[in-house]
């Protein structure tokens, strides 16, 4: 199913303020609410303003959107995230408020089930649950596996996450989950849909509680998962475990569990992106003179050969040494930096030879030339 990006639903860029995108919603509110727009595709229209707004509203569902996009939330719902239970209402009010005056007689909240109040008997997909791990530098690298504990909503196994027994229908509310009220004020009547309080939304109520829950359908309980973290992950990476997360409602899927992963620096190897750069040090007469230096890597030491008159900071490429690449096949390149370092402690003989060494033209070079041009 294709989908409009979020942000361009909403008209903001990627970087928009919460205010930003509030005031993107109201707009698009105002515009195609179906009580009041007159263009043939508005329920559409609106409804896809929920869907981005319910999504970039929430800090953690919009981190997640911004990693994964559309997929973060595949098979949840009609196509996308589960919206039942987010409350439109208040906003739209807002929307409405100061250009009606409040006095919009029987202005419903529309939108999908669940908004505004309704019902809550439909299956309704269990929270996502986000957590941090932290990896060594070699296995963000190599991949490796990790069994996790997490404290979480599991399903009733007593009451099948009912929460009774002896289902019978509220007789509050008659099955609907919601009670209708009428409020007379001085701008007119407002019509207002809230949850009933008998039924908690359901519509049903049951002549016995279930004792393990206590009504609620769920029980707290440990849960240990295995996570297997693929090759090349980074820092700010995250991994999305489908449906092992907290319990749904009324039969709903459990929700998802992602893992963001933080990955320790290393000792001597410094990573960016799919590369690794390592500083080597040379002694002086190395540099000078040339030689072939044993070099570690990530997959075993390699032999690199030092050419004569080599500098500080010359890199040599070395192929295939760096990090997997995540997303596609091969790996990145490890960049060996040389890093030519002047003794700070001389023994007599040293100090001997560095003392007839100066004697000698060892200041020839442009880099000489252009000082000595202004001395």
């Amino acid at each position: 199913m294709n989908k409009k990006d979020y942000y361009e639903v909403l008209g903001v860029d990627k970087n928009a303020t919460q205010n930003e995108i509030k005031s993107a919603f109201r707009k698009l509110a105002k515009k195609y609410h179906p009580d009041v727009s007159k263009e043939p595709d508005a329920e559409e229209k609106f409804k896809e303003a929920q869907e981005a707004y319910a999504v970039l509203s929430d800090e953690t569902k919009r981190k997640q959107y911004d990693q994964f996009g559309h997929s973060a939330f595949d098979n949840n719902g009609a196509g996308g995230y589960d919206f039942s239970g987010f409350d439109f209402s208040d906003i739209i009010r807002e929307a409405f408020g100061g250009s009606f005056g409040g006095g919009f007689s029987n202005f419903s909240d529309f939108g999908f089930s669940g908004f505004g109040g309704g019902s809550t008997s439909r299956p309704t997909k269990g929270p996502d649950t986000v957590i941090q791990m932290e990896l060594t530098f070699e296995e963000a690298v190599f991949g490796t596996k990790k069994d996790i504990t997490l404290t979480l909503n599991e399903t009733c196994d007593e009451c099948h996450g009912k929460g009774g027994f002896d289902e019978k229908t509220c007789d509050e509310c008659h099955g609907s989950g919601q009670i209708t009220s009428e409020q007379q004020t001085i701008f007119g009547a407002f019509m207002t849909k809230t949850i009933c309080p008998k039924c908690e939304g359901k519509g049903k109520t049951y002549k016995k509680e279930c004792k393990k829950c206590h009504g609620t359908g769920a029980v707290r309980a440990n849960k240990e998962i295995e996570v297997k973290v693929p090759a090349g992950v980074d820092t700010g990476n995250q991994l999305r475990i489908k449906d092992k997360g907290e319990a749904g409602t009324n039969g709903g899927p459990n929700g998802d569990i992602y893992i963001e992963f933080i990955v320790k620096p290393h000792s001597i190897y410094v990573r960016e992106g799919n590369d690794i750069y390592l500083d080597l040090p040379l002694t002086i007469s190395e540099a000078a003179l040339g030689c072939k230096k044993k070099v570690p890597t990530l997959y075993g030491p390699i032999t690199l050969t030092i050419p004569a008159g080599s500098q500080s900071n010359d890199k040599h490429r070395v192929r295939g040494k760096g990090v997997e690449n995540i997303n596609s096949f091969g790996k990145g390149d490890m960049y060996i930096v040389l890093k030519v370092k002047t003794p700070e402690k001389l023994t007599k003989e040293q100090k001997k030879l560095f003392e007839a060494l100066s004697k000698t033209d060892l200041d020839s070079g442009k880099e000489f030339e252009n000082i000595k041009q202004y001395l």
